[in-house]
């Protein structure tokens, strides 16, 4: 890990911050590009509603617009090896498997032979494919429907895997309220030997509604009182919310951590070019939460 902690606060989260879209936002990502600087990654998801050529088609449109994409892989979503093993090869036909991020997905039960993320890791053809960088997911706030024990277990034996077949190991957090459990959650895991750099996530600015829709579907907390905190009310929910205040507050706690590589991820609601200019604008300073 690390010795170098946070000299910068909230700037050195903002440093090779990433993004995320879907396979409908192709042309939202060319909208956007140019307030979106070359290079910066962006995770392309693996819905249930998008197919193969779908998926393909946008990690080419990252690529092809000066970013670095990072395809996820939906364990659960896969149906069978061949399946893997053909979005991996199409991936790296045109240069973007380099980077993947995997998660357990949304369905109860397993469409095929992955339960979860860690078997994916453990077939050992990921490198195979030209993969290099396997990202995981961690839950600062909990996960409504697994324990937090088997969170953490689940956390160290994916980045023993990684490590293990040679690969680089990252870790991106579900999106959160309240800065002091990611804070705790960050001193955790590197206390248990997670040394991957960290990318915590964070809303873009979004509908207040909307918001709070996907913070229920995911478990994370959104009580009254964190809701006030950063900026928004629960019973005004036509407005929109950005960011400001929890990433001001997580870089002024993480100045005094040896939290190791820390960034911010970009959740943007379908929002890329809003998120990239919500970065510019917060960087000039130019957002009253801020000063706070």
């Amino acid at each position: 890990m690390s010795e170098t902690g946070f000299q910068d606060g909230a700037a050195t989260l903002l440093a090779d911050y990433s993004l995320e879209m879907t396979g409908k936002d192709v042309d939202a990502l060319v909208e956007a590009r140019d307030a979106i600087p070359a290079g910066t990654r962006i995770n392309v998801t693996f819905l249930g509603n998008e197919d193969l050529a779908m998926r393909v088609t946008a990690v080419q449109a990252v690529l092809d617009n000066g970013f670095l994409p990072v395809p996820h892989l939906s364990a659960r979503r896969l149906r069978s090896v061949a399946r893997l093993e053909e979005y991996l090869r199409r991936l790296q036909d045109i240069g973007g498997s380099e980077r993947v991020f995997l998660v357990g997905g949304d369905p109860a039960e397993p469409e095929g032979p992955f339960p979860d993320a860690l078997s994916v890791i453990r077939t050992g053809v990921l490198p195979t494919y030209g993969v290099r960088e396997v990202g995981v997911t961690g839950y600062p706030e909990g996960h409504p429907d697994i324990a937090g024990d088997v969170l953490w277990q689940a956390l160290t034996d994916k980045c023993a895997e990684i490590a293990a077949q040679r690969l680089e190991a990252s870790v991106t957090t579900q999106f959160a309220f309240a800065t002091d459990p990611v804070v705790d959650w960050i001193r955790r895991a590197r206390s248990a030997g997670v040394d991957a750099p960290i990318r915590v996530g964070v809303p873009g600015p979004a509908g207040v509604k909307r918001l709070l829709a996907f913070a229920r579907r995911f478990g994370v907390g959104a009580n009254a009182t964190i809701v006030r905190k950063y900026g928004f009310s629960l019973t005004n929910l036509m407005g929109t919310a950005g960011p400001d205040a929890f990433v001001t507050d997580l870089g002024r706690l993480l100045r005094t951590e040896t939290a190791g590589d820390v960034k911010l991820h970009l959740y943007t609601f379908g929002g890329l070019g809003a998120s990239a200019r919500w970065v510019t604008a917060y960087r000039r300073g130019e957002s009253a939460s801020r000063a706070g």
